[in-house]
């Protein structure tokens, strides 16, 4: 059972070759802008507004409203009650691998109770429709006088439209109603158009409560045992209660929070006084507003505030505000200094403080090219038959993209174009596939399909990437491939300078390594801001919903799993194979396995006995050309989900109903739910340990093996001159120049991380490629 088995073909990436415009000869605008999708043909119609329609009522009024036909595809506006000048503005979109016909029918009809009466109509030839690229200005609109079914211009009433052709590229693509999508209502249209979304600016609160004056408990024969109570939104913190029972208690204890701008909510602090074991008393209570609180971008100290603690009291079934002369010394302050972690620190997007003054320049640009879905499976069911209708969510940074909603599709292609600003090669895409349950009036949740993750540092600046990605979800009958995703993925790197400089950077800001926050403490905010980031995303229009943005921000990632321990044993197996090795060839050395091999180890072994001083600049040499001899073997293709590596393809099922199962556990027995939680609890905490150091094997490991390349440069760069160093430094001279480095003075230490550390934590591993 803890063999691996061979890697299965079906879950391997595959490269592709899409018909786009990277890297051919530009020839026309959408070549240079919009290059990394291929080229869909649309027939767009803008309904603007009509004027002086006459009335086909009995009554004199006129309902109005606009049906635009080409062949079996037909759109609607909305219609107005009585009103002869309508305005729609509305743009309808015919893909043109789908045009059945060579007319374009555009007419304005009345709405009635049993038949609609036509109040006029216009026909297009669309051998005669222009066609626009951007970045031309939009099509200027134009009055059309309407005619009746005989070709004959009516007397009143005159439509205003702008009929083109263009790609998708065009600005009216995203608004538009796709004639793909004729068969979802009226509701449902804004749930499939694709949208931009910004994540919420995310601040760390931290509260310093330090002292109480003046404490008039209620119950005068007893002293108080007094704690502090903060509630900010749906977070609750509390102190621990003072060890001295007296009315002058201190605490100096420091509570964090998460909170997004704008600020909707004040911070609540109330101070409680322990009576009995669930029973408190409340002394007194303050509201802190947000957007009164300092704002710190370092780690110096903030001014300390005395609050006044205000009591209500009830008098007569009204709540009275009466005088109370309690204080409480608090220092409290936004941290502007820190990166607030919503995402798995593996899979980061964003490693920037939340002050924008301390964010440095962009070193380069992430151009995703969203193309197209094969083989997807069907996600529910629809008059007797299984259906889909897909969607993809990209996140990178604070920038969320969501593609629009192909319906009733298993191949869909989306060909849309996103980018991002990228500030930190070291940094991760995540896209996510999903199946849309909210079209036709349905209100269930957006299943997952799978998704897919790119770390920035693998790929080689200005190289076009394509390939199809499998869509890999596990299941509690084992891992499911749900189809394949078709990415087209470039970075560009606006300074290879700037970028090589920041490997010898810390991987997170600095306020982080000066002032660090608890593993616990990380863990608990980090589940407070993928709340936020949820409920604030699910308020958008179209909404992208909790259930997405928990599965994009790997909200359940720490849970234990009897899989990702097993496949994190491996991992670190994986690493110590090259010691092992290393052994038994030495082992083969000591027994003369190989005479001639033995031979020339124990001439080796005599030159570094007699001159040391040729160990190292040996050793780097070494090092240099092995780096040098694995470029050959570099990874061609960006990583991908690895269902060998994830142990996803030979799980156990007991092992899967133990993963699947709920948490708390849904077993009866009290005494097994309770050993059984703690055992999960305890085994998370070991295994997010296990996978930490396995992490750290796979980034030597990737010193030498190009995984990222710009790192293996600068190692192997270092190697090369180092060897050349040391070759021509006495070894003496350097064993000082060491010694006294490593003994000098703490006045000479700095409390960041150093450069070697830096590059280091910087090196990919393959914790990227779990699932």
């Amino acid at each position: 059972m803890m063999q691996k088995p061979p890697q299965n073909v079906d879950f391997a990436l595959k490269e592709t070759s899409p018909k786009i415009g990277a890297g051919a000869i530009a020839t026309d605008k959408l070549a240079s802008t919009y290059d990394l999708v291929e080229q869909m043909q649309y027939l767009y119609v803008r309904v603007v507004k009509a004027r002086d329609l006459p009335s086909k009522d009995v009554t004199g009024g006129c309902d109005p409203y606009v049906e635009v036909k080409l062949g079996n595809y037909k759109g609607i506006t909305r219609h107005f009650e009585k009103k002869s000048n309508p305005e729609w503005n509305q743009v309808f979109a015919f893909s043109k691998d789908r045009i059945q016909a060579s007319v374009l029918e555009v007419t304005v009809k009345d709405k009635d109770v049993v038949v609609d009466d036509l109040i006029g109509r216009m026909m297009f030839d669309l051998n005669d429709i222009p066609k626009r690229v951007p970045p031309d200005s939009p099509l200027a609109p134009q009055w059309y006088r309407l005619e009746d079914r005989h070709g004959n211009k009516v007397k009143n009433g005159e439509l205003m439209l702008a009929v083109w052709m263009g790609t998708q590229a065009d600005e009216a693509f995203s608004d538009a109603w796709h004639s793909d999508a004729a068969t979802v209502g009226p509701d449902g249209v804004a749930n499939i158009r694709s949208k931009v979304y910004l994540s919420p600016k995310l601040w760390y609160v931290r509260v310093n409560v330090i002292e109480a004056q003046d404490l008039i408990p209620n119950d005068k024969t007893r002293f108080p045992e007094p704690y502090v109570k903060v509630q900010l939104g749906n977070q609750l913190m509390r102190t621990r209660i003072c060890p001295t029972k007296t009315i002058n208690p201190m605490w100096n204890e420091d509570l964090v929070f998460v909170v997004a701008e704008p600020f909707e909510e004040p911070m609540i602090l109330s101070l409680e006084d322990r009576i009995a074991p669930n029973k408190d008393d409340t002394l007194g209570r303050c509201v802190i507003p947000l957007q009164l609180v300092q704002r710190r971008l370092d780690h110096k100290p903030v001014n300390t505030r005395w609050f006044n603690l205000e009591k209500h009291v009830i008098v007569d079934g009204e709540k009275k505000e009466t005088k109370f002369a309690s204080r409480i010394h608090l220092r409290v302050c936004l941290e502007g200094g820190y990166h607030v972690l919503d995402e798995s620190t593996h899979y980061s997007s964003d490693l920037r403080p939340t002050a924008k003054q301390l964010w440095k320049t962009n070193i380069g640009i992430l151009e995703v090219g969203v193309l197209s879905a094969v083989g997807l499976s069907p996600m529910k069911s629809k008059d007797g038959r299984g259906t889909t209708d897909a969607y993809c969510v990209a996140k990178y940074g604070q920038k969320w993209v969501r593609t629009r909603t192909i319906v009733d599709c298993f191949t869909p292609k989306w060909n849309e174009q996103y980018t991002w600003e990228v500030f930190d090669p070291c940094t991760v895409i995540t896209v996510g596939v999903f199946d849309n349950g909210h079209l036709n009036g349905g209100s269930g949740r957006d299943s997952r399909i799978g998704k897919v993750r790119i770390r920035l540092s693998t790929l080689e600046t200005d190289r076009v990437y394509t390939h199809a990605y499998p869509l890999l979800v596990l299941h509690p009958s084992g891992v499911k491939k749900m189809g394949e995703l078709q990415l087209a993925v470039r970075f560009t790197c606006s300074s290879l300078i700037n970028m090589l400089h920041l490997y010898s950077h810390p991987l997170l800001p600095k306020m982080h390594y000066i002032h660090p926050l608890s593993v616990m403490q990380l863990d608990i905010l980090r589940h407070q801001a993928i709340q936020i980031v949820s409920m604030r995303l699910n308020r958008a229009e179209p909404p992208l919903r909790k259930e997405i943005v928990e599965y994009m921000l790997d909200v359940d990632s720490h849970m234990w799993s009897m899989r990702r321990s097993k496949a994190n044993f491996f991992r670190i197996m994986n690493v110590l194979g090259g010691l092992i090795a290393v052994g038994r060839w030495f082992d083969q050395i000591c027994n003369w396995k190989n005479p001639i091999t033995t031979v020339l180890i124990h001439i080796l072994f005599i030159i570094l006995v007699l001159y040391p001083e040729l160990i190292l600049p040996t050793i780097f040499l070494y090092l240099f050309l092995i780096g040098i001899w694995n470029y050959r073997w570099r990874p061609r293709h960006p990583p991908h989900m690895d269902t060998r590596l994830s142990h996803a393809d030979a799980c156990h099922p007991d092992e899967l109903d133990e993963e699947f199962d709920t948490f708390p556990t849904s077993r009866p027995s009290d005494i097994v739910r309770m050993r059984y939680d703690r055992l999960r609890s305890i085994a998370g905490k070991v295994q997010t340990v296990v996978g930490d150091l396995a992490t750290q094997g796979e980034r030597f490991q990737s010193l030498l093996s190009w995984r990222d390349p710009r790192a293996t440069t600068l190692f192997v760069t270092f190697c090369l001159i180092a060897a050349v160093v040391l070759y021509v430094t006495p070894f003496q001279v350097v064993g000082l120049l060491i010694g006294i480095y490593v003994l000098r003075h703490p006045r000479f230490r700095h409390k960041l991380p150093s450069v070697p550390l830096n590059f280091f934590r910087r090196l990919p591993a393959r914790s990227d490629s779990m699932l």
